[in-house]
């Protein structure tokens, strides 16, 4: 068991390391994870409610309607950030539905990219339609002007933390 010097020792190094930023960044993090997660979660619940679909799935249909050609399956892990295997298994279940097809790559023909079929392609529009709704509801309190701060001070944090990354690697 450490001396109780130490742990003083330890506290006040600790407590010259915060600063005011530090606690307010903290805060700052904790209140966008928070909030962040309240929609998620709802969003989640009412699209499984509705459509009987899981965030995952449609959040890989959004990837594909915005990639009509279609992506490989690692560019779709990438995307969402997750695993090739959770990749797979969402693939797996929409291509049972036969809401995508898995196409051979022509430039590799180990390589497969997944499209959404006509019949996805048309319960993709129908949910974002409604999904789109549901986010503004829940947003809709929220005075414009103070979305448009939000969305500008959230990008201009999106170039610091892109520009940290790029220092990095």
């Amino acid at each position: 068991m450490p001396d109780k010097d130490h742990m003083q020792d330890r506290d006040i190094d600790l407590a010259t390391r915060l600063t005011q930023d530090h606690h307010q960044s903290l805060k700052l993090w904790l209140r966008m994870l928070s909030c962040t997660t309240r929609i998620e979660n709802e969003i989640r619940t009412r699209l499984r409610a509705t459509f009987g679909i899981t965030l995952p799935r449609f959040d890989l249909m959004a990837q594909l309607e915005r990639h009509p050609d279609g992506l490989r399956m690692g560019e779709l892990s990438k995307r969402m950030m997750v695993t090739g295997g959770n990749i797979t298994g969402i693939t797996d279940q929409l291509e049972q539905e036969k809401l995508v097809v898995r196409v051979p790559d022509p430039k590799d023909r180990r390589a497969y990219s997944v499209m959404l079929t006509p019949a996805g392609r048309r319960a993709f529009s129908d949910m974002a339609a409604v999904h789109e709704g549901w986010v503004a509801d829940l947003l809709k309190d929220i005075p414009p002007e103070d979305k448009g701060t939000l969305i500008e001070l959230l990008s201009q944090m999106k170039q610091h933390l892109n520009a940290a990354d790029d220092k990095t690697t």
